[in-house]
């Protein structure tokens, strides 16, 4: 059960901590929110997560970093207590409800919002076997249609993303975050088809490094790797895809042996590349 420890108001901005979050800070939000801060001050409150470790914050961690860059050394708070699952729960709706959050984003904060609430609420399974309609009862319909309503989307469309963002394991998510093209529903759903591991691995890697612009093209490319589909239309890319895994699975040993035995090949086709580009 949360506790609310209402004697304290403000807190440090050293003392917080951010860390363990499923969301990271964006850089671009808090120069947005420094300049708001800079001109009309700060307004509201942060939450803030009281552990025997250490004061962690739930939501806020935008605005917090935003007041540590400006120089501030105290930030007005709301300090509580809770378990590890109600802190989950405080981040997801903290940030599902609002702006800026990516397909991707949304799809795993929905599928842990879901699994968290099940937790804490052992009897919403109860209807884990019915129909979309009936999921989770009240409490994931009432946020499907929140979501759908804030998004401009059907509430099918948002079970659509729980469901996707359900099959994601956390490797993969931070894996995808890091992808250099947004991760859309369309891959998400690509991917939780998926059932062999090394297929899964293959295709969020390709995705991760930017090596494939959609699942889909990746799922290609691995069949015909396999020899049990076509050949992707530029092999090229498919024998660059091929060699960046492989590189990316070896251990340094390994990749140390590579070089002693192709060394010399490689650095002959730099010397081509450099050459290359001097003549332009």
């Amino acid at each position: 059960m949360i506790e609310r420890l209402n004697t304290i108001t403000e807190l440090s901005v050293q003392d917080i901590r951010i860390t363990g979050r499923l969301r990271d800070v964006s850089p671009d939000g808090v120069e947005t929110l420094k300049d708001t801060i800079a001109a009309n001050g700060f307004v509201g409150r942060i939450v803030v997560r009281r552990t025997k470790k250490g004061d962690l914050v739930l939501d806020g961690a935008h605005r917090l970093t935003a007041m540590r860059e400006l120089g501030h050394e105290v930030i007005p708070c709301d300090v509580i207590r809770c378990s590890d699952d109600e802190a989950l729960m405080f981040e997801i709706d903290g940030n599902i409800a609002g702006a800026g959050m990516t397909a991707l984003q949304l799809s795993y904060f929905l599928a842990r919002r879901r699994e968290t609430y099940q937790r804490l609420h052992p009897e919403a399974q109860q209807g884990l076997a019915g129909a979309t309609s009936r999921w989770d009862a009240t409490d994931t319909m009432s946020v499907a249609k929140a979501v759908a309503a804030e998004r401009g989307v059907s509430e099918r469309h948002v079970y659509r993303m729980m469901k996707a963002g359900a099959a994601l394991a956390p490797d993969d998510y931070r894996r995808l975050c890091n992808a250099p093209r947004p991760i859309q529903l369309t891959d998400l759903t690509d991917i939780s088809k998926i059932g062999e591991p090394s297929e899964r691995y293959y295709v969020i890697n390709a995705l991760a490094k930017g090596e494939a612009k959609k699942a889909s093209a990746a799922r290609k490319a691995y069949r015909a790797e396999q020899g049990t589909g076509p050949t992707p239309r530029d092999a090229t890319d498919a024998a660059h895809m091929r060699l960046s895994d492989a590189w990316s699975r070896a251990n340094k040993a390994a990749r140390r042996r590579f070089l002693e035995d192709l060394g010399a090949e490689v650095q002959a086709l730099l010397d081509e590349i450099h050459e290359t580009e001097g003549a332009v």
